[in-house]
């Protein structure tokens, strides 16, 4: 199986090589220095049974997939391809960065049990933000931070979470994470769906997805989903 990592090449040893270095300058469990959600505002765009979308990319889909079916609320997670402008890519074309495609994560929450703003915490903690085209030792474009919008309630609460953390120096560096329209999501081949669930102790996955898991597992308690053992 071929992985993408930068676009000179996709390869296993290339995308699991560096672990990521989180960007924040405060403790992400001291919960008082971080900036916390203005409030449990929801940004509808109701599919059937009153659930909602948000898709975010943040660097390899393996990694945000993990973090968010973590959370109680969240129904499901898919992994694709957003943002460029080839009709349905593969993923050796994404990895190209030829395509203008952003890996993602398209997933189904429930409002009524965690709010857009909520997520936007997880995704801002769960990556670094203002590193451009680029997620640890992962390089191109397809790895861009990303929000793509379905609605202007997410488009404005996401431009007033990004502008609240860059004005209170929440990160070392200003963010450039792209704030943009969603457009037609691509589905991603079915060997990158559940992918940290089916592969644990693949090497990316034990030294990249592992302490993104554990960190949400750690910071943000109060948002899990019950599981037995935890």
């Amino acid at each position: 199986m071929a992985v993408c990592a930068y676009t000179t090449g996709c390869t296993v040893s290339n995308h699991a090589s560096i672990p990521e270095v989180d960007a924040m300058t405060t403790s992400p469990s001291d919960a008082t220095t971080q900036v916390q959600p203005a409030s449990h505002e929801t940004a509808a765009d109701p599919t059937e049974g009153g659930t909602e979308i948000a898709t975010f990319g943040a660097g390899c889909f393996w990694c945000v997939e993990a973090v968010f079916k973590e959370l109680e609320g969240v129904v499901s997670v898919e992994s694709g391809y957003t943002g460029g402008h080839v009709v349905n890519p593969t993923y050796e074309e994404v990895c190209s960065a030829t395509t203008g495609h952003a890996e993602v994560c398209r997933i189904t929450y429930e409002p009524a049990k965690i709010s857009f703003d909520e997520l936007l915490e997880v995704f801002w903690q769960t990556h670094d933000p203002t590193t451009l085209n680029q997620q640890g030792a992962d390089r191109g474009p397809q790895y861009r931070s990303a929000v793509f919008y379905h609605n202007d309630k997410q488009k404005e609460l996401a431009e007033k979470y990004k502008k609240a953390l860059d004005e209170s120096g929440a990160f070392r560096a200003p963010i450039v994470t792209e704030i943009t329209a969603a457009g037609i999501f691509y589905k991603a081949e079915d060997y990158h769906q559940n992918y940290y669930e089916l592969n644990p102790n693949q090497g990316y996955c034990a030294f990249v997805v592992k302490p993104k898991v554990d960190k949400v597992r750690k910071v943000f308690k109060d948002k899990l989903k019950m599981q037995d053992g935890r």
